[in-house]
């Protein structure tokens, strides 16, 4: 399928591994102008050439920022600089590193503030900075990679758990009034896949955390990449303002 995104330009954050390496590898097979960005100037070349190199006979490319997006200067300045590189920016996914695990009675209030700054604020930097020239040439697409936690907050990761629920009311309400303009909005909530991030979490209880989900499988960070992808289409112009698990039946609510 044709997801009708060559020449298209998208910035991805948090692209150095992981679920953000996975959405920029699937926009670039798709034929677009990827920027990557994460605060590793050397994961990031490491990354921008694996996808260079599947890149053979497409027209799409890849070229790297690194950024700390947790600062919101930093953030704003990162799409500042992508837009200039790219001539315009039509795509943005939010992506950053989850806070430190803990519980209440473990977590520091001072360790709410960086939270918020890296799963709250960074979004809020990125989209003020970027949203609004979607709107004036109107056509944008905005995608947010947050957690299930949304959904069914997670022992042990408090700090993730409020954060990444503040920037889904963030993201919704964003949708609501850019929807006018051709730009969509939507996150993204995953739940268990193959990632680094998982594994320093879990360790070696990943086995009896991996038997929650109904496949007892973890998912493929390139299916989700695609997924996402697909979401920067054309095809998926009526859909916005949603927050859509990624989880393989994880979490037990109906919505």
């Amino acid at each position: 399928m044709d997801l009708g995104l060559r020449g298209r330009t998208a910035l991805v954050t948090g692209a150095s591994g992981g679920l953000g390496f996975a959405c920029a590898q699937a926009l670039a097979a798709e034929g677009a102008e990827v920027v990557l960005s994460s605060r590793s100037a050397e994961r990031l070349e490491a990354a921008a050439a694996e996808i260079a190199t599947g890149l053979d006979g497409v027209d799409g490319g890849v070229s790297w920022l690194a950024a700390d997006v947790s600062d919101p200067e930093t953030a704003t300045g990162l799409v500042a600089e992508a837009r200039e590189g790219l001539g315009r920016l039509d795509i943005l996914i939010c992506n950053a590193g989850g806070p430190p695990a803990g519980t209440f009675a473990t977590t520091d209030l001072d360790a709410y503030e960086p939270a918020l700054r890296l799963n709250l604020l960074s979004t809020v930097a990125l989209c003020k900075a970027a949203v609004p020239d979607m709107q004036s040439q109107g056509w944008g697409r905005v995608v947010a990679i947050t957690s299930i936690s949304v959904r069914e907050p997670i022992d042990r990761l408090i700090l993730s758990n409020t954060a990444r629920a503040g920037v889904t009311g963030f993201l919704k309400t964003l949708a609501r009034e850019v929807a006018p303009d051709g730009v969509t909005v939507n996150s993204l909530q995953p739940g268990l896949h193959a990632t680094d991030r998982l594994k320093s979490i879990y360790g070696d209880e990943l086995p009896q955390v991996m038997a929650r989900t109904p496949s007892g499988t973890l998912g493929d960070p390139a299916d989700f990449g695609r997924f996402a992808a697909f979401l920067c289409s054309d095809s998926a112009r009526y859909v916005t303002g949603a927050a859509i698990p990624v989880d393989g039946g994880e979490a037990h609510g109906l919505q």
